[in-house]
């Protein structure tokens, strides 16, 4: 079997040299890998290229696209240029602005950030959204895969609700997840553990400092917490 989880790691860093590490000490247990905007303001395109060159990582690029159709198919069809497996865009941006970037970028899986984890049911109220957390990222979810979205992004306490909204061929991804070995949440509020985010209908959940806390030189220890939180999962 194999000992890869479906964790999407976040690479939250502005050290390419350490980018490069972290990738290559967790690949083994490690699906896929998240280049965020603190990644991609730093290195850019090249930054993205130079990942891929010295390691096989699928590529999760997270640049939340949130603009009038017509600069977001260009935006995404610039990313496309870099093959990534992902490409977030806001669902909040409407249907024609998924669309455009699902035409403009055919190969890639355009992926819909419905409401952040890190907001509070007082946050989702106070920027004026009508119903509660749970109903608005349905509905956000249901909007972006009619609009030909191929992946979610949501709390894992919506998951289920949207996995029996958008079916079985729809990839949902969860961050907010935190390992049963971890305490507190961050800046995450909205949280679950990853075993039971994917018991819940999640594809694939989003982790960051839980594994890449763990880092030194050697790479041996986040090693060892890669592959603990991957059994944690596969062994649930």
């Amino acid at each position: 079997m194999s000992s890869k989880a479906p964790i999407i790691l976040a690479i939250d860093t502005s050290d390419l040299e350490l980018a490069k590490s972290w990738i290559s000490h967790t690949s083994e247990y490690v699906s896929v890998f998240k280049l965020g905007l603190e990644f991609f303001l730093n290195f850019g395109p090249d930054g993205v290229r130079a990942i891929k060159e010295n390691s096989e990582a699928k590529i999760f690029l997270d640049l939340k696209l949130h603009d009038i159709p017509n600069t977001v198919a260009h935006a995404a069809e610039s990313a496309a240029s870099l093959d990534p497996m992902f490409l977030t865009v806001h669902a909040s941006g409407g249907s024609a602005m998924i669309s455009a970037a699902v035409q403009a970028a055919e190969r890639t899986h355009i992926t819909a950030v419905t409401i952040l984890t890190s907001m509070s049911e007082a946050d989702v109220a106070s920027v004026g959204y009508k119903n509660n957390a749970l109903i608005s990222a349905t509905d956000l979810a249901t909007l972006a895969v009619e609009s030909g979205a191929r992946a979610i992004v949501c709390s894992p306490l919506e998951t289920s609700t949207i996995r029996s909204a958008v079916g079985d061929q729809t990839i949902i991804i969860t961050p907010g997840v935190r390992p049963l070995s971890m305490t507190g949440k961050d800046d995450q509020t909205r949280t679950m553990t990853p075993s039971a985010a994917i018991a819940a209908g999640a594809n694939y959940v989003v982790i960051g400092r839980p594994i890449t806390s763990a880092w030194d030189p050697t790479g041996v220890e986040i090693g060892r917490r890669a592959r603990e939180i991957s059994a944690e999962i596969l062994n649930s």
